[in-house]
């Protein structure tokens, strides 16, 4: 059983995973303590943790956790996967990008397009197993308030399930313009990606993927969090690493 701990800008999911079931989870804020004695007291076979973040520093955090006893991977740009990855840049590489890419893999998928949509819409590439890299655009509430800020007279507008070829008034146009500009952009990518390889699957995670799965054709909304569950199998496939060399 294992501690899993994405730490966002603002806020950090904590992860108890038990192979690849997520037995508990939380999303706190990036300052909340973690209360480690209390999930060791409530889950006896909790030893080991990761710490990832795209931003913060983990140092902190993995301290406090050595502190109760447990034994703690930080994953960072140099951290052995169990997937190839093409990516260029990997010291630029954001981790939950590559963690959902390892996760996406271990629940079977070796050919997919990951989408996650959350402050910005990453589009990644998943090729036999192995990470080929991705785009990043703008989010659908990025977007929104763009559109507001940028501008002297529109509204600041949400995502809407409501699908309409044409709006009516300028808070419709607004908000059809910027959720079929993404479908629009995501199915070119899909368009793209399949003529290249027949086989690939569609994965949406991220706060805002909801809004988009009815939109979309052939998509699979993951009820599986594919970050957590690569992050618990980065922490595993290192932690067989460290025990062939002791």
């Amino acid at each position: 059983m294992n501690l899993v701990i994405d730490i966002g800008n603002s806020f950090m999911k904590v992860a108890v995973v038990d192979g690849n079931n997520i037995i508990a989870s939380q999303r706190v804020t990036v300052d909340s303590e973690i209360d480690v004695t209390g999930l060791r007291a409530t889950y006896p076979t909790l030893q080991r943790a990761i710490v990832a973040s795209s931003g913060v520093p983990t140092s902190e955090v993995a301290s406090a956790l050595r502190g109760e006893g447990l034994w703690v991977l930080e994953m960072n740009s140099l951290t052995p996967v169990p997937i190839g990855n093409d990516y260029l840049s990997p010291a630029t590489l954001g981790v939950d990008r590559l963690a959902a890419a390892v996760g996406a893999v271990e629940m079977g998928y070796d050919n997919c397009l990951i989408v996650d949509f959350g402050t910005a819409i990453t589009i990644d590439f998943v090729e036999n197993g192995v990470f080929r890299g991705g785009n990043i655009s703008p989010g659908v509430r990025t977007r929104f308030r763009a559109l507001h800020d940028y501008t002297q007279r529109l509204p600041e507008c949400e995502p809407t399930d409501e699908v309409l070829a044409l709006g009516r008034t300028t808070s419709q146009a607004i908000e059809q313009g910027v959720m079929q500009g993404i479908v629009n952009e995501i199915e070119g990518y899909i368009s793209a990606f399949s003529k290249k390889n027949a086989k690939i699957t569609l994965i949406f995670t991220g706060g805002d993927a909801k809004f988009f799965v009815k939109r979309i054709k052939n998509a699979i909304f993951a009820k599986w969090d594919p970050v957590v569950c690569g992050l618990n199998r980065i922490l595993e496939y290192n932690a067989g690493i460290e025990n062939k060399n002791l």
